[in-house]
């Protein structure tokens, strides 16, 4: 058999009906912004494979990093053992994060990451002897995960109606997504606003935590969200003695342009989950950061206070050594600068098709530039697959999301690469009326 034929045979694919979708593309090779086919063909990597490969496909400096701990270990337990990696990306984390969020909890991937941090929500609770905070309240249309806990703080996203019965339930907000020359961005800030003080007013003391995903809902469709609303909703929330948890796994290291979210809007959460950009793409890792004050509250004579949850590749050290030298990278190599730049672009582009027919709701913040079709449609529409297809025959990777069309590229793209990718957006939008529903993806 040869690589897809294996594949077809032994591999079940995430979001997949297999059924249905179309051949995978096999990938043999990445480098740069680049995917190479087993053909050969290249593809421009432009939602960074799922917005992980911060700087880009095996960069040189990381990969030496990832040899020489191979070379000095590649695994060790992480209770009762340490490492110096662990500590050494631990220290980092916390000087570059805000205020005293000083307390990593390892992980393996973003969905962890975020129940986790629900589980240490609920148990600080229970160890301050407030054993009534049991609720947690959510937005309409975040997604945090994948896990039960995950999931349920994540509903309404829309993705896990079939799993209902077995998760908790939520308070939910209304999300005031908005987009350039929003005109009523005010009244739907307003309106969640309001929603978040009457449900305090409510029910405040049975309140857990407030998990947001800040200033994007990732996979609920690239929507934006102000800085001063989030900024505000902190507040709120803080003054009510509410926890407040940012899932920051689709936006933190630079993604909006700051190195984190929190950052860009002032204000620090009691515990934020980090995954994704962590590691750059190269190894399997999450953290859960937590305010030294959360941390106490699990320090006791008595066990039944710790926190107990753990991995099996907690603290990996080959991970936490490209984290750290990927963390080391965005200040050697100014990062953040490179943003800029590639925002900049976004912005520059976004201006030139506002007025297309097929596009409505511009944004763009950081290196994430999206906009909207007119057309609707779920995860899996007709016309998203259409899209997909098309840039993949025309090598390019843009993976719209239902009816949004998005870009997160590495940070190490060129001008020529984003007009590549500008120009394949016009062509693809201009091609997709007249495209069949089954047509064969080869990439050119």
């Amino acid at each position: 058999m040869n690589l897809l034929e294996k594949d077809k045979r032994y591999c079940w694919h995430p979001f997949t009906q297999h059924q249905t979708e179309r051949n995978p593309v096999v990938v043999t090779r990445a480098k740069g912004t680049c995917l190479y086919t087993e053909e050969g063909d290249e593809i421009l990597d432009m939602i960074s494979s799922w917005w992980t490969c911060t700087h880009g496909h095996a960069h040189p400096e990381i990969n030496k990093a990832l040899v020489n701990q191979a070379d000095t270990m590649e695994h060790v337990m992480f209770a009762g053992f340490a490492h110096p990696n662990a500590a050494n990306l631990s220290e980092k984390l916390a000087s570059v994060l805000p205020g005293d969020l000083n307390r990593v909890f390892f992980s393996d991937n973003g969905s962890t990451a975020v129940e986790v941090a629900v589980k240490i929500a609920y148990q600080y609770w229970v160890n301050k002897g407030q054993e009534n905070r049991k609720k947690f309240i959510a937005f309409d249309g975040a997604y945090h995960g994948d896990t039960i806990g995950a999931m349920s703080v994540g509903q309404g996203c829309g993705f896990f109606n079939i799993y209902e019965d077995l998760m908790f339930s939520i308070e939910a907000l209304p999300y005031p997504h908005t987009w350039d020359n929003d005109a009523e961005v005010d009244l739907k800030e307003k309106a969640a606003l309001s929603a978040l003080k009457n449900l305090i007013e409510k029910s405040g003391d049975e309140i857990a935590a407030l998990i947001v995903e800040p200033l994007m809902q990732g996979a609920g469709g690239i929507r934006f969200s102000r800085l001063e609303f989030m900024k505000q909703i902190v507040s709120i929330a803080q003054q009510a003695d509410i926890l407040v948890i940012f899932d920051e796994v689709a936006v933190g290291f630079g993604r909006t342009g700051d190195l984190f979210a929190c950052q860009k809007i002032g204000c620090t959460p009691d515990l934020i989950c980090l995954s994704k950009g962590l590691t750059a793409g190269y190894m399997p890792m999450s953290v859960t950061v937590a305010t030294d004050r959360i941390f106490e509250a699990f320090n006791s004579d008595s066990f039944k206070t710790a926190f107990l949850h753990g991995h099996s590749f907690t603290a990996n050290p080959l991970a936490c050594a490209v984290a750290l030298r990927s963390l080391e990278l965005f200040e050697q190599e100014n990062t953040l600068d490179h943003i800029a730049h590639i925002e900049k672009q976004h912005k520059g582009f976004l201006a030139k098709l506002s007025n297309h027919p097929m596009v409505t709701m511009p944004r763009v913040m950081g290196s994430i530039m999206a906009f909207n079709l007119p057309e609707g449609g779920g995860y899996k529409s007709d016309l998203s697959e259409k899209l997909r297809d098309w840039f993949l025959s025309n090598g390019l990777n843009i993976r719209p999301i239902g009816s949004t069309v998005y870009l997160m590229p590495p940070y190490c793209i060129t001008d020529e690469q984003l007009s590549r990718a500008y120009d394949g957006i016009i062509a693809g939008l201009s091609a997709v009326n007249d495209m069949p529903s089954n047509l064969a993806v080869k990439c050119a």
